[in-house]
């Protein structure tokens, strides 16, 4: 199987390798870039190899999970982006984090709306959500210019809010 997903004009998106451990440990490892993600906090190198275990489970049993970004200029990994089922929740989730060098020039919008293209051409999804804190307007731009649709605000087992956006693949809808 290949280890290339798809490509867009500035992306390769690939299957992570163990060498992808360190630019892993740099962007989720950096407490800024991680102010958004989960609880926070970054995480620790530990972690980073729980997460490639985890990676590997996931291409085994669904065939997808999170993938590597690759500027196609220096070949050097800068992201992430994937579909994951958090605490083994039914629908696909769409995440993406870039290293803080490469907010802000459209490369998020880039490979999450790539994703969204293979969540439906290549695996057959229909329906890909994805969750963030409502204060996190950078991203809910990236997901609306991605062809997401804000959906409702969510409260949380801990008494906060997610505001959740929705994809559905339209494909085939008119047909027959």
């Amino acid at each position: 199987m290949s280890k290339i997903v798809f490509e867009t004009e500035r992306l390769i998106c690939r299957r992570i390798e163990p060498e992808d451990l360190e630019p892993m440990l740099a962007i989720y490892g950096d407490a800024e870039a991680m102010r958004w993600v989960g609880d926070g906090q970054p995480i620790t190198r530990e972690q980073c190899v729980k997460w490639l275990e985890v990676t590997n489970n996931n291409y085994r049993v669904r065939g997808y999970g999170m993938f590597a970004l690759v500027e196609r200029g220096s070949r050097s990994v800068i992201g992430f982006c994937g579909l994951v089922h958090p605490g083994g929740q039914e629908e696909a989730e769409i995440k993406y984090a870039l290293a803080r060098r490469y907010w802000g020039l459209g490369l998020a919008t880039e490979a999450a709306a790539a994703m969204l293209e293979h969540a439906s051409a290549v695996l057959g999804l229909r329906h890909v959500i994805a969750t963030t804190a409502p204060e996190n307007l950078a991203s809910h731009k990236v997901l609306l210019k991605a062809g997401m649709v804000r959906e409702e605000l969510r409260l949380e087992d801990d008494g906060k809010h997610t505001q959740l956006f929705g994809w559905h693949d339209r494909q085939g809808e008119n047909a027959g």
